[in-house]
């Protein structure tokens, strides 16, 4: 079945490590490469055309000037889709030979045998691993969790094997540089597309000098991705209580001469709550979490979080109070206290609305 899998090599500027890569990639058996030129320095384009004469199953395709990983590997992924119809599957390599061809192989086979797709992930407690691709790995898979709602070991790895039934989808996937990667896994999530991880050797090459990683400005690109959900949700539910506190405002000028308190108040309350909740409701499904999940059981799900929320609210603010001995005439302390007790339900609302009230129909995680 190696026969039926393309690999896919982005490479920018590389050096002799690349016939390394391609040479142990033939003998593991893999029969078609498409090695892709980002646009490299003219001297560097030696490296392609050697690759192309040495090894019949290479097929180079390039980019006049360099657009980034992404846009190499959708690239490719194009150029797959059109002229490989028996295709069963892909698998995205470095050619910098951090990956080593027995672990393409068994990250390969596993997806043969799951039909899912498959990450292989490394193994950052080892002692070899430069500080900061530790400590940045895991603070991306911590957001990554929180965030997204999804747990990976390896965020940012290269070694990725994709179905041939999902490539026309990952190939749609926005991004031309390092966010891509991170974009992949978002619709991975959005589409509860499930995935399985395969533990590889960690391998960092002089400490890891060559990769085109920018860590400032590509995290900022990966980061700014991952959280785009929150900011959304942050921005609907200040939106949410605008709207509710102005249909307050004027149901209550409108009721006012009809009914009494606190027939008034009640009326005024409910409505412009439930107002707020549907308003709520809908731009979290549509706009923050873009929800394929039924609206029905979506609804059902938000309105089984909203009223527990609110009793829980009421426990933690008055337990703590207790707790702390905190006396009705400390208003500022009872402030913080209660600004800390909403900040914490705010986070934890988002996380059960993304894991549960809006998840899709089959969850991203389930192929673990």
């Amino acid at each position: 079945m190696l026969s039926q899998i393309s690999v896919v090599l982005p490479s920018l500027d590389p050096d002799e490590k690349l016939y390394s890569v391609i040479d142990a990639l033939t003998e593991q058996g893999f029969s078609d490469i498409i090695l892709v030129n980002d646009g490299s320095k003219p001297e560097k384009t030696e490296y392609f055309t050697h690759a192309a004469l040495a090894w019949p199953c290479v097929t180079v395709l390039t980019h006049p000037v360099n657009r980034g990983k992404g846009a190499a590997m959708k690239t490719a992924f194009a150029y797959i889709l059109e002229n490989r119809p028996d295709c069963a599957g892909v698998v995205t390599v470095d050619g910098d030979g951090q990956h080593r061809a027995d672990d393409t192989r068994k990250c390969v086979e596993k997806m043969l045998e799951s039909g899912h797709i498959v990450l292989g992930v490394r193994d950052f407690s080892q002692q070899d691993v430069p500080p900061c691709s530790r400590f940045g790995n895991t603070c991306t898979s911590v957001v990554f969790k929180i965030f997204v709602g999804m747990t990976i070991s390896d965020t940012q790895t290269g070694l990725r094997v994709i179905p041939a039934r999902y490539l026309r989808a990952m190939a749609a996937v926005a991004g031309e540089r390092y966010e891509y990667e991170t974009n992949m896994l978002l619709e991975m999530k959005k589409q509860g597309i499930a995935f399985n991880e395969v533990k590889i050797q960690t391998v960092y090459i002089d400490e890891n000098q060559t990769s085109h990683f920018h860590p400032i400005r590509d995290s900022w690109r990966i980061y700014k991705l991952i959280l785009a959900h929150f900011f959304r949700y942050t921005l609907s539910s200040m939106l949410s209580s605008v709207l509710e506190l102005a249909l307050y405002s004027v149901l209550s000028l409108l009721l006012c001469r009809v009914l009494e308190d606190p027939a008034m108040t009640a009326v005024t309350t409910v409505c412009s709550r439930a107002i707020s909740c549907i308003f709520n409701f809908t731009i979290n499904k549509r706009l923050v979490f873009h929800s394929t999940a039924s609206t029905r059981r979506s609804f059902g799900r938000y309105l089984m979080l909203a009223i527990p929320q609110m009793l829980v609210q009421m426990v933690l603010t008055q337990g703590a109070y207790w707790l702390l001995a905190i006396p009705e005439t400390a208003t500022a302390l009872r402030t913080v206290v209660y600004t800390a007790v909403m900040l914490i339900l705010f986070v934890a609302s988002y996380m059960i609305q993304q894991r549960w009230v809006f998840a899709p129909p089959s969850g991203a995680d389930t192929g673990r």
